[in-house]
């Protein structure tokens, strides 16, 4: 259902408008106006907040922009204890110079006055006041603001005017240490890397994630920049902190991925509580690192009514709330309060249920850069694009561009743009240095000293011979751990471990074409390849004889419509039809309780996954035979859900197992094609294993008690391999009563 403002009187406001047409305050109508305020995305169209048309869409902002600013303050559309948390960082003296004016006057004022001004007035904005002023703006005019506002981080010129930088994203398949480190050498090869080294992981299991960590450290303190920028590993921030305690030091800064609500993040497994006591812990140099992204409240049922916007601006505002404790933790420890906190927006990986153009994508990275800036954050991107959006590999390029306009502090950068284990489109190395050059843009100078000492940048900070060589930083990693080998002993190694890295799928990027900044002909084809392959993929369906080659299958269906609506209408996918609903309480009838784990495959985004040879028939011949040794009893049937979505599993999971005041563990492993255009054509692997009485409980199940092995191919997390560790992650939940963290984005 959209919404229709079809005229406004003159003068009237928001709060007028509303008790125009309700007689009185309506709250739902409020959300409404609000919403139909934005730039149309299919996220706030599927919650009903939409305008119904440009008239509408114009006729909501005129409202907004006569409304004051204390007004809206008075009436948030939603409040819960986040709400009120991150009033803690508000400045309420600032506040009172502005609380009278309009929006529109609120508008003006970041467009045209003194930046000084502006920033006098940043720590007395709120976050629904924030997210309702950017509704009122153009591209152009986010662009404005966004050039207009800097907050770098403390010591450095991240995120200072005139700088672009990097978060070196080195994620593998595997987990494979040498996978991320000579991804590392690789991106400092193009003088690219100077934010963070920020890997995410495919298992959150605390022995890989501590070695993933160890790793990273590592290169850091060989090259001695462990002072100049952090290392993380994005994993739950419980894992963490549990890997920092276990290895004291090898941690750098802490990420978290945040919700607008607290619903929402308990999603994420976060509480208040916990994000509260972690920031008290961050006494040193490096304190926490967010990812946020319009549309995930929304999309994981915790919009309550308001548009991903508002959503958007108040994680913002916890990110804020929680910088200002890590400042209070620091100064407590009689250090300097200069917190090292930074959001990274990652907007663009949820799908084409949030949005589905490079319009869009464009639209909301500018939407959400102005308001981290004005929350005082320093704010960088994830310009990204699944492969089920209306976005290609060229669009990307044109996003970049729009957006380097807005002074974004970093963006990710990847040896091509498609990332090798989340299978989605993002920044490659070689798109930094075309915008460096295009835009006239830096890197931080501690690291820029590095790069030309590494010798791949000269004194007039043009590439040298050594440019886009990793074998050449290899070099002098090597000679850094005193290594007195011959170079070219070591350039023959180099080139043996580079080869070893790409079998395992891993691309490297080595030298370039015609310009510094395009990518070298024989790899621009293979991510072509891999694009294209990705789109085909996405589009096949699981045949009928793939589903007769499981033993004992059992299909079910979703409520989805075809395999279009499953892509672009995900919660269709999240639930069960009602023949297919009876048919799994028919077979709980039939078990009577001699079972206590069951296995569920759904097709996900890339059915080839389950379909290649070699893949789901090993993985699940071994994942009986392992839970059956660890004293699982594993149902004889496994049900096949067509158009599946994890929640689907869930479902399957309260149906089955659901038995109010039973105490024993039920487990489920739902397999699902993974995002396809990696390559690997993996799928993945969800655990979930509460007890009955959890099972039983509606909404009880969630993605904060599942766990993720990810990236399952012969080609990557080899089948049988991930079953074994299926089985001994599962075993951990009878001696264990706390919820699995989390995996699920």
């Amino acid at each position: 259902m959209s919404v229709c403002l079809p005229d406004v009187l003159p003068q009237e406001d928001v709060i007028d408008y509303v008790q125009r047409l309700s007689g009185g305050f309506d709250a739902r109508l409020y959300q409404q106006v609000l919403g139909a305020a934005n730039a149309f995305k299919e996220g706030d169209e599927a919650i009903g907040v939409a305008a119904a048309d440009e008239t509408s869409r114009r006729n909501a902002r005129t409202l907004l922009s006569r409304t004051q600013l204390d007004d809206l303050h008075a009436h948030p559309p939603f409040e819960d204890r986040l709400y009120v948390f991150n009033l803690e960082a508000w400045d309420a003296a600032r506040w009172k110079r502005v609380a009278d004016w309009t929006l529109g006057q609120l508008k003006a004022f970041l467009l045209t006055a003194p930046e000084a001004q502006v920033h006098d007035v940043l720590g007395g904005l709120p976050s629904d006041v924030i997210a309702c002023v950017v509704k009122l703006m153009d591209d152009a005019e986010l662009k404005t603001v966004g050039g207009r506002i800097f907050h770098p981080l403390p010591g450095s010129h991240v995120g200072a005017k005139g700088y672009l930088g990097a978060r070196l994203q080195p994620n593998s398949p595997t987990d494979h240490p040498e996978d991320i480190c000579w991804q590392v050498l690789n991106g400092w090869s193009f003088a690219v890397g100077d934010v963070v080294l920020g890997t995410n992981p495919v298992s959150s299991d605390v022995a890989s994630v501590a070695a993933v960590e160890s790793a990273l450290h590592d290169v850091l303190v060989t090259f001695g920049l462990q002072e100049v920028l952090p290392h993380c590993v994005l994993a739950h921030i419980d894992v963490q902190a549990q890997v920092e305690a276990m290895r004291p030091g090898t941690t750098g800064i802490w990420f978290q991925s945040l919700g607008g609500n607290e619903a929402a993040n308990r999603t994420f497994d976060v509480t208040l509580e916990k994000m509260v006591a972690h920031a008290a812990s961050r006494t040193g140099k490096w304190g926490l690192y967010f990812e946020t992204g319009q549309g995930a409240d929304a999309t994981n049922g915790h919009h309550h009514g308001t548009d991903m916007l508002i959503h958007e601006s108040r994680k913002y505002g916890f990110a804020r709330a929680l910088k200002r404790r890590v400042a209070l933790a620091q100064a407590g420890a009689g250090r300097d309060a200069a917190p090292w906190v930074h959001v990274n927006d990652v907007a663009g990986f949820i799908g084409p249920e949030v949005f589905r153009t490079r319009e869009q994508l464009v639209r909301c990275c500018l939407e959400d850069i102005v308001m981290g800036k004005l929350h005082g954050l320093t704010l960088g991107l994830d310009v990204c694009s699944t492969l089920h959006m209306d976005v290609t590999l060229d669009d990307l390029g044109w996003c970049q561009e729009q957006l380097a306009e807005a002074g974004p502090a970093y963006m990710m950068s990847l040896p091509t743009r498609n990332d090798p284990m989340l299978s989605y489109l993002t920044t490659s190395f070689q798109d930094h240095v075309r915008l460096r050059e295009r835009y006239g843009l830096k890197v931080d100078d501690r690291m820029w000293a590095f790069f030309q000492r590494l010798g791949v940048i000269d004194a007039d900070a043009r590439p040298t011979k050594h440019f886009g060589d990793p074998a050449h930083v290899y070099v002098h990693f090597r000679r850094a751990k005193g290594d007195t080998r011959p170079e070219a002993e070591l350039r023959a190694e180099a080139e043996v471990k580079m080869a070893e890295v790409r079998a395992r799928g891993v691309p490297l990027a080595v030298g370039h074409g015609e310009a510094p900044w395009t990518l070298e002909p024989a790899l621009e084809r293979e991510v072509r390849g891999l694009y294209d392959d990705g789109k085909v993929g996405l589009w096949s369906e699981l045949s009928d004889a793939a589903v007769e080659s499981i033993p004992r299958a059992a299909w079910l269906k979703t409520r989805s419509l075809d395999r279009r609506d499953y892509i672009l209408h995900p919660p269709s996918g999240e639930s069960l039809d009602e023949a297919s609903g009876a048919k799994v309480r028919a077979l709980r009838d039939q078990h009577a309780g001699r079972y206590d784990a069951q296995v569920v495959i759904s097709d996900g985004l890339d059915p080839r996954s389950l379909m290649d040879e070699g893949h789901l028939a090993p993985f699940l011949a071994r994942l009986r035979s392992e839970l059956e040794a660890t004293g699982w009893r594993v149902a004889p049937e496994v049900l096949v859900v067509k158009h599946g979505r994890v929640r689907a599993g869930y479902q399957v999971g309260q149906l089955l197992f659901g038995a109010e005041g039973d105490p024993r563990p039920c487990a489920l492993v739902h397999v699902i094609g993974e995002r396809p255009g990696s390559g690997h054509h993996a799928f993945s692997a969800y655990l979930t294993a509460p007890d009955a009485d959890t099972w039983a409980k509606p909404g009880a199940v969630d993605h904060d008690r599942t766990r993720l092995i990810a990236g399952i191919s012969d080609t990557s997390v080899r089948p049988e391999d991930a079953a074994v560790e299926l089985a001994r992650i599962l075993a951990e939940t009878r001696t264990s009563t706390a919820p699995v963290v989390s995996g699920v984005a």
